[in-house]
Order: structure tokens, then C-alpha cells, then sequence
């Protein structure tokens, strides 16, 4: 019975250190495997660690589990699973999936507000951590009491691993918020540049009460934004009664790319079911202007000076039984129009940058809503973006023609982004105080927009994307929460769940 005992407990021992050696080739094989993705050798020094755990258990890695103290013993057991389960989610998040909910309507109706998309970091390549002691699942900031999430040192180099593919034309791309470099703290949701253009930058430094600390945020501890690359680096892109050009040729608009119409009825109102129905989000039909005002209009649109009858009947609206009836502002895509017109009430249906353009209102980059340097803006129609070339990575610009375009164009590219000193004085540039006739880009740059047109910030606005800014390619909606219905009342869209999260 004895030698039974113990030929039992020695099979148990062979059989245990079989297992101890399979765990330990794996981990020593995973690691290797890490170190040809990402180049980082160093990590090969866990190989003998590992070897201890499994293996040879020089140190005693686990004595805490022998501790005599059951209370001691339960609280480091949870203090070991809590530890574990963290490290485990800054792995997967760092260079493998990351979740994001959409925040704002910006690529409206391809993506709505309150999907939570499963990123792909592996589709580009994961970027190297470049704020390694970082805690998972916060992007900047604690939830309580405001405190950074991240040690802002060491800071290390921006390094992209391989990925299973590059970024195309019409992607949905999730990457870090460019302009979002400065940040008032007290105005977070904003933008700073536009913020102290509006009202001047000593203020907002000044008046901490108001505006709070103003800080800086190294590259991926910003702002996680979603958008569709329209402009691939080394393209020119140009905005022609909203439709996009790129090299000279027009290309095919996202499927449910939505532009601001007015819709003009004989006086009806129309009421929210219908909107509803339209597939439009309270926001939508609920859309106030900057005074806080209803968009709904009886009449004159927009203020347009002198807008007699003549005068709308020109801008495109119809007369009907002695009345203009009402004007909503709304944003549609090309299958809502069909469908609204189809309404008995309805009018007239037309883009709202028409309108613009038929009464004379240019863009107003006065008001801060356009913080990218192109001082030619100010001459542009809504709809409309002047031609630009994108930037390449090895491709050099000359300032030899057209100096003062180019350097309102790409100065944010080769000062922010690449890191140079940039000074243009006297009609000559100046590059690490040296004199510059040209310049070569380290980085590839992208234009990304919004589906959203009218009511989207994007590349725009603040320019281009760099390429150490992008994080990743949606996947997935694993979830879909409607903000404007209840629990029981069809809050979760059910129909979007695990559906594509890069919709074309």
C-alpha cells in the first residue's frame, strides 16, 4: 500500500514537471515571437525569469502563498489576481485592442453616437508605448479628482511594430486628436487654438479661474478621435461643391455622407415621429444655432439682409399661398432627401452650402471655429477646401514659389510634429536657426473628414493627421446605446451589435 503511495506521488512530480516545462517553452517561444514583432530585445532577459518561475525556482517567486496568516495570505492572493489582470489589459491594450465609444455625430450615419468599437492596433501596427507607465483603460486623466493617468517620463521614441495591412483610401481610422496637444483644463472638450484665438492667448493662460491650467499632452495621451481618410499621403486634395478631388479627380462620396439641408414646408410643422422615422437623432432635428435658437425659421433664414420675396425666391425657396411657410436646418444623407420629399407638406429640399453660396456667406475663420494657419480660407464657400498637397515621408517641399502658402500649410507639420525650430521672417524660412530652401518630411501626414460634413471637425480644420498619431482600425460595434430612448424603450440598437465598425 505503501510503495503504491509513493509511485503515485512520484508520477504526480513527472507528471507536474512535464507541465512546468510546457509552460516554460511556451512563454520563452511567445516571448521570442514579441521580440521579432517589436525589435525590443531587452524583453529577452525575461527568458531566464520565466525558466526560474517554471523550472529551476532559484527565487522563491510565490512564498507569499505560504504565508502561515490566512487574512495576509486572501489579500496578497488579490493583490497577485489584481496585478495580473492589469498588466494583462495594458498588454492587449497597448498593441493588440482597444475599446472606443463614439462621442460625437462627426460620421453620422455610418457610425452613431454611442457605439463602442472593438480597435484592431495590429491592422497599421501597434505603436511602441511612448508613455510607458501609463494605466489602462484611462487615456489622460483619473475619473476622480482629475489627477494625469501617466508619468510624463521617460518619454520614449515613436516606433511602429508591422501590421497586417496600411491604411487606404475610405478607412475609418481611430487615431490621437493632432490638435490636442494643448489643453485648457477647464475647456477640455475644446479646442485650444480656436479658444485662444477667440479670446486671445495671454487670457486664457491668465484667468486660471475660468480657463484652468493649460497643459501639454505628449502624443498618446491625447484625445482618441474617429474619422474617414479621404487623402492619402503624397495626393493633393481639394473641396469642390462637396465633393472631394484628389490629384484632380473627383472621387465616389461615403455611402451615407450627410450635408445640412434646409427643408421648407407650406407652414407644417414637422412633427419629431417623422424625423424619427427619417432615421434623424434628436440632435439632428433638435439642431440650435449659436444663440441657442430652434433652427426652424419663419422666415428670414440666416438674417440675409434685404430678403423680400425676390430675394429668397433667388436663394432657392418656393412661394406658397402667399407664404413662405417654415425652414428646418437638418443634416441628411442623399436617401433622407428622397424620402422627405416624398412628404406632402414639403416644398423644397436643398444643401445648405447652395444657399450659401447663392447669398454670399463665405467661411468665417474669424470666429475660431477653422484653427488651421490657411489665411486663404477666408475666401472660401462652405463646401469648398482649397487644394493642398499631403505630405510624405522623404518627399521634400521648396520654398522657393509661393513661400508664404506653404509655410501657413505645413509650419504645424515641421514644428509640432517633427519637432523643429520654424521661424519665417523677412520672406525667408528658418529651420533649427539655420536658412532653409527646402524641406523633407520624416512622416507621412493624412486627411481625414468627417461623413458628417457640415457638423464635423476634422483635417479641415486642423490639418493633417501624422502618421505616429494613428492608433487603429475599428473592427466591430460590440455595442450600441441610443442616448435619446430609455432601457425598455429600444436604448440598444440590436441591429448594429457586431457589425462592421468601418463602413464604406
Amino acid at each position: 500500500m505503501e510503495n503504491n503511495t509513493k509511485k503515485d506521488g512520484a508520477q504526480q512530480k513527472r507528471k507536474s514537471g512535464v507541465r512546468q516545462w510546457i509552460y516554460a517553452v511556451l512563454a520563452c517561444i511567445l516571448c521570442v515571437l514579441f521580440v521579432i514583432w517589436t525589435g525590443y530585445w531587452g524583453v529577452l532577459i525575461l527568458i531566464p525569469v520565466f525558466i526560474d518561475i517554471y523550472i529551476t525556482k532559484f527565487i522563491p517567486w510565490g512564498a507569499w502563498r505560504n504565508a502561515k496568516n490566512p487574512h495576509m495570505r486572501k489579500v496578497l492572493d488579490w493583490v497577485d489576481a489584481i496585478v495580473f489582470a492589469l498588466v494583462g489589459v495594458w498588454i492587449i491594450n497597448t498593441f493588440f485592442f482597444q475599446n472606443y465609444q463614439i462621442p460625437t455625430s462627426s460620421l453620422e450615419k455610418s457610425l452613431l453616437v454611442g457605439d463602442f468599437l472593438c480597435v484592431s492596433k495590429v491592422s497599421y501596427g501597434a505603436r511602441s508605448p511612448m508613455t510607458p507607465f501609463s494605466l489602462p483603460l484611462m487615456q489622460h486623466t483619473f475619473p476622480v479628482g482629475g489627477f494625469k493617468s501617466y508619468l510624463e517620463k521617460p518619454q520614449l521614441e515613436y516606433k511602429r511594430f508591422a501590421g497586417t495591412g496600411h491604411i487606404e483610401r475610405n478607412d475609418i481610422v481611430v487615431f490621437n486628436y493632432p490638435s490636442g496637444d494643448t489643453v485648457a483644463l477647464n475647456y477640455q472638450n475644446g479646442d485650444y487654438y480656436g479658444l485662444a484665438k477667440r479670446v486671445g492667448r495671454d487670457v486664457v493662460w491668465n484667468d486660471k479661474r475660468t480657463y484652468g491650467d493649460v497643459v501639454y499632452r505628449p502624443v498618446d495621451r491625447r484625445e482618441n478621435y474617429v474619422k474617414r481618410c479621404v487623402g492619402l499621403p503624397g495626393e493633393t486634395i481639394e473641396l469642390i461643391n462637396d465633393i472631394v478631388y484628389i490629384n484632380d479627380k473627383p472621387i465616389a462620396s461615403p455611402e451615407n455622407m450627410q450635408l445640412l439641408y434646409f427643408i421648407q414646408t407650406d407652414g407644417t410643422e414637422i412633427a419629431a415621429k417623422i424625423f424619427e422615422e427619417l432615421g434623424a437623432s434628436e440632435d439632428d432635428y433638435l439642431y440650435t444655432n449659436s444663440m441657442g435658437q430652434k433652427m426652424v425659421y419663419s422666415f428670414n433664414p440666416m438674417g440675409i439682409e434685404g430678403a423680400d420675396s425676390l430675394r429668397l425666391a433667388s436663394l432657392g425657396f418656393k412661394y406658397n399661398n402667399g407664404s413662405f411657410g417654415l425652414a428646418y436646418q437638418i443634416p441628411l444623407t442623399k436617401a433622407m432627401v428622397e424620402k422627405i420629399k416624398e412628404k406632402p407638406f414639403v416644398l423644397t429640399v436643398f444643401p445648405m452650402n447652395e444657399f450659401k453660396k447663392k447669398a454670399g456667406i463665405k467661411r468665417d475663420v474669424d470666429n475660431g471655429d477653422y484653427v488651421y494657419p490657411i489665411t486663404w480660407t477666408q475666401d472660401c464657400y462652405s463646401g469648398d477646401f482649397p487644394k493642398i498637397w499631403i505630405p510624405k515621408r522623404g518627399e521634400t517641399i521648396k520654398f522657393d514659389t509661393d513661400v508664404d502658402y506653404k509655410v501657413a500649410a505645413y509650419i504645424r507639420c515641421i514644428k509640432n510634429y517633427e519637432h523643429n525650430d520654424f521661424d519665417y521672417r523677412d520672406g525667408k524660412v528658418y529651420i533649427n536657426g539655420q536658412q532653409a530652401d527646402s524641406y523633407t518630411f520624416k512622416y507621412d501626414y493624412y486627411f481625414m473628414m468627417g461623413d458628417n460634413r457640415d457638423n464635423s471637425a476634422d483635417s479641415r480644420s486642423w490639418g493633417f493627421v501624422p502618421e505616429d498619431h494613428v492608433v487603429g482600425k475599428p473592427l466591430f460595434i460590440w455595442l450600441s446605446l441610443d442616448k435619446d430612448k430609455g432601457w425598455f424603450s429600444g436604448k440598444i440598437r440590436w441591429n448594429r451589435l457586431f457589425t462592421s465598425g468601418n463602413k464604406k
